[in-house]
Parts: structure tokens; C-alpha cells; sequence
């Protein structure tokens, strides 16, 4: 229990720390690898947890996926951080009421642990029967996390993953820029090029170039 504990405190303080360094660094490159950082300790929370399904899927998609490809996409593209929080004003009172949405969120999370600290203790118990599942006894990780995801939570599920595609939109249409001094292939105006339109004849007097 004491080593437990020790692993407890030692994760849990790293993650802290690095989601702090995250938000505090200025440099864009040093905060994904704060990240990083921050999604391995979290995965080790969660094998203490005995959730090693979730350890791994975070270590695989977000460490493996998702933070080295912004990583790769921060070091690759030309991004003018400058021109990006000029429209910091602009989206402010938005940005705001979402931290205090999440803020009350915690608090109410945080509040209802305090008061009653059972609650979510007896939440997090499987249920003997899910659509034909048997019970917590003699079932793995994986299948217990896949008979409450896609039977109770599938349409949270859905709109989960509704919203990822919304977000994935949106970075390509911010990060998709048109330069005005680079040449940009059009593949429409290639397939409708005709003869008059390919082709031009010019009287070129002799003696003289083009």
C-alpha cells in the first residue's frame, strides 16, 4: 500500500506539473513535450487504477498520434503565432464562459466527492447484466469498458466522435493557407483545359524573341 501510495503521488505530481509547463511555456515545441510527458504519467495513474487497456490507449493514440504529430506540424509549417493572437480579444467572452463552464464542472465534481464520497465509488461498480454480458466476474478490462460503451454510452459515443471530426475540420481549414508567392496546383482548371485554353500563338517578328 505504501508503494502504491508513493507511485500514487509521484504520477499524480508529474502530471500536474507538466499540464502547468503545457499553458506556462512559451515556446510551442517545449509544451508538447510537457504533454507528452503529461500523457505518460496519466497512463501510469491509470495501470494503478488496474485500467491498463486505457493506460495503453492513451500511451498509443495520444502520445503515439496525437501530440508527435502537432509536434511535427508546429516544427514543420510556418505558423505565425503573432498573427494568431491578434484575434485573442475577439474570442475572450467565449473563451471565457467555456473556463467557467469546466470550472463549475470540477467544482460540482469536486463537491459531490466531499460530500458524499461514496457515490462514486458505487458509480464506477459494474452492473451484473449489460445487454446479455455477464457480470464484473471472469471479464476483462477490454470487454467491460466495450459492453458499457457501445450498449448504455453509444450515443455519447456518437456524439464524441461527431465532435472529434468537427475539431479535425477545423485544423485543416487553419492550417490550410494559400501564400500569395506559392504556385498551388489546381486540379479543376487541369481538366478543363482545352485547346484554346492550352495553347497560345504569338506572331513573333524576326529577329526578335519572344
Amino acid at each position: 500500500m505504501i508503494l502504491n501510495a508513493l507511485f500514487f503521488y509521484l504520477f499524480a505530481g508529474v502530471t500536474l506539473a507538466s499540464a502547468f509547463m503545457v499553458i506556462a511555456s512559451r515556446n510551442p515545441v517545449t509544451s508538447v513535450l510537457f504533454l507528452i510527458l503529461a500523457f505518460v504519467n496519466s497512463a501510469g495513474l491509470f495501470i494503478l487504477l488496474g485500467a491498463e487497456y486505457l493506460a495503453l490507449l492513451l500511451v498509443v493514440v495520444y502520445v503515439g498520434a496525437v501530440a508527435v504529430l502537432f509536434l511535427f506540424v508546429v516544427m514543420m509549417l510556418d505558423v505565425d503565432f503573432v498573427e494568431l493572437r491578434q484575434g485573442f480579444l475577439q474570442y475572450l467572452p467565449v473563451g471565457s464562459l467555456v473556463g467557467l463552464i469546466l470550472l463549475v464542472e470540477l467544482l460540482m465534481g469536486l463537491g459531490a466527492w466531499i460530500i458524499a464520497p461514496g457515490v462514486l465509488g458505487h458509480g464506477a461498480e459494474p452492473t451484473p447484466a449489460i445487454a446479455g454480458v455477464p457480470g464484473a466476474e471472469g471479464v476483462t478490462n477490454i470487454q467491460a469498458i466495450g459492453s458499457i460503451l457501445y450498449t448504455k454510452y453509444i450515443y455519447f459515443f456518437q456524439v464524441a466522435g461527431l465532435v472529434l471530426l468537427v475539431a479535425m475540420i477545423g485544423a485543416i481549414v487553419l492550417t490550410l493557407r494559400h501564400k500569395p508567392n506559392v504556385k498551388r496546383q489546381s486540379i479543376p482548371e487541369q481538366v478543363a483545359r482545352n485547346r484554346e485554353t492550352a495553347i497560345e500563338v504569338r506572331k513573333v517578328e524576326s529577329g526578335k524573341g519572344i
